[in-house]
Parts: C-alpha cells; sequence; structure tokens
C-alpha cells in the first residue's frame, strides 16, 4: 500500500502519523500498567513510575510503529519488493531505532517504581547521571533493541501481511472486523516470538554472579542449553502469560491506531 495524505497537509501528516501510532500505544499499554500495578502493589503503585511510563510508550509507540511504514517504503524503494520478509526487516529496524532512542525513559520507570521513597522523575534522573554518568541512561539497550526488533517485526509485519490477505482473499473490507481480526493474528505471532526471547532473559536476569563458572555465557548459550536439557517447550514457558498480555494489548494497539488515523484523515496502514 503506498502513502497517502487521505486529505491530510504535508505538514501535519508526519506529525499525525508518529501522533496516532503513540496515542494508541499509550491507550493500549494504560490499562495493562494499571491492572499490574494495583494488583501487585496497591493503587499507590500507580503514581511510581507512571510519569515516565506513559512517556516513554507515546515516544516509543509513535516511533516503533511510525517509522514501520518509512521503512517499508524504503524497501520497496530500493528492492522493488513488499514481500514478508522485507516487512519483518521492516519491523526490526524500526522496533531497533526506537528502542535505542527512548531506553532512558524505560531505566527511569524501573528506577521510579524501584524507589521506596516518592521523588519526582526529574530527581531520580538528576541522581543517576550524578551517580553513574550519562551512560547508565543506556544500561540494557543491547537485548531491549533485540526484542523490541523482534516484537515489532512480529507485530507489524503479521498485522499487515494478514490484513492485505483478507482484504484480496475475504469480503472484509476496511474497518473493525478486519482490523480485530489481523490484530489478533499479529497478537499470536507476537507471543510465539517473543516467548522465548522474554524466558531466556528471565534466566540470565536471575542468574547469579560468581567468580567461577556461570550456568549461562550468554543468550545464544542459555537457549541452547534450555533445549538440550529441558526440551524445546520449554523455551514457551509462561507462553500463555505472555500471551493474556501481548494478545489484548497488540489488538487494542491497532484497533485504536487504525480509528485515530480514520479520523485524523489518513489512509489506512
Amino acid at each position: 500500500m503506498q502513502p497517502g495524505h487521505a486529505g491530510v497537509q504535508a505538514p501535519y501528516y508526519a506529525l499525525y502519523h508518529f501522533g496516532t501510532s503513540g496515542a494508541a500505544v499509550a491507550a493500549a499499554t494504560a490499562g495493562t500498567i494499571f491492572t499490574q500495578m494495583v494488583q501487585m502493589e496497591g493503587p499507590r503503585s500507580l503514581y511510581l513510575g507512571l510519569a515516565p511510563a506513559l512517556t516513554r510508550s507515546v515516544i516509543y509507540g509513535g516511533l516503533r510503529l511510525g517509522l514501520y511504514e518509512p521503512c517499508r517504503y524504503v524497501c520497496n524503494y530500493a528492492f522493488e519488493s513488499t514481500n514478508f520478509a522485507f516487512k519483518f526487516a521492516s519491523g526490526v529496524i524500526a522496533g531497533a531505532i526506537a528502542t535505542a532512542l527512548t531506553n532512558p525513559t524505560e531505566v527511569l520507570k524501573v528506577r521510579s517504581q524501584m524507589s521506596t521513597s516518592r521523588i519526582s522523575t526529574i530527581r531520580v534522573l538528576k541522581k543517576i547521571i550524578a551517580e553513574e554518568g550519562l551512560k547508565a541512561l543506556w544500561k540494557g539497550v543491547g537485548p531491549a533493541m533485540a526484542r523490541a526488533g523482534c516484537l515489532t517485526a512480529s507485530q507489524m509485519a503479521t498485522y499487515d501481511e494478514a490484513k492485505q490477505a483478507m482484504l484480496k482473499w475475504t469480503p472484509l473490507e476496511e474497518g473493525l472486523q478486519l482490523h480485530l481480526m489481523s490484530s489478533c493474528i499479529a497478537g499470536t505471532a507476537s507471543t510465539l516470538v517473543t516467548a522465548p526471547i522474554d524466558m531466556i532473559k528471565t534466566r540470565l536476569m536471575l542468574q547469579r554472579e560468581c567468580k567461577g563458572a556461570r550456568a549461562y555465557k550468554n543468550g545464544f548459550h542459555c537457549a541452547y542449553q534450555v533445549v538440550v536439557r529441558e526440551g524445546v517447550t520449554s523455551l514457551y514457558k509462561g507462553g500463555f502469560a505472555t500471551f493474556a498480555r501481548l494478545g489484548p494489548q497488540t489488538a487494542i494497539t491497532f484497533v485504536v491506531c487504525e480509528k485515530l488515523r480514520e479520523l485524523a484523515g489518513m489512509t489506512a496502514i
């Protein structure tokens, strides 16, 4: 699908493009944040890290979803093809760039939520820079970029491909039913791709540092050891919990994003 303004003036198109994406992700993320934090820590916890969490959702979501289409158009221009492989690659690039740019907000969110005292996000930021240096705001950016790339690729490429296939082979037209069905397929694909990554990340994070040999040297070694010792299905431990979170979030994101694009006078994804 080629880009179109559909009545939107060129100077505002980029703003609407990234704005609708960010607002959609923020809407989907807000419900998950509120529910999890109230269940685990009580109503007071809603105020710990809320500002950086929503800021990250708007900026990160806007970049992650918003950069996908430009990347896809570049692939189309360079290779004259928009097959699934190029769509997946576009998602990987978009997710990685978005994470690299917004990693500081993720660090601030985690630090704010872990803080035992009520201090503002600005004070948390100043404390991190003063005690650990500016580079501390990009801690864990490598694994985060890898996961975000896989997540964005599986979500966007699958949603895009599923939507185009249903438009071509079924009576469905642009609308809620098409968007909901496509997003459910995308949510399932995202779970299949990211569940093993989350499991490996958890194993590595729980591994205690010691002077002797560690159980897992890196992510690839961890995956290999898990498959050899526990079987391939062990990579999907906690997969249902991942789908319970990611499935609805994906559906809300795309349905809201498509509606906002329609209201803004933009073409559908």
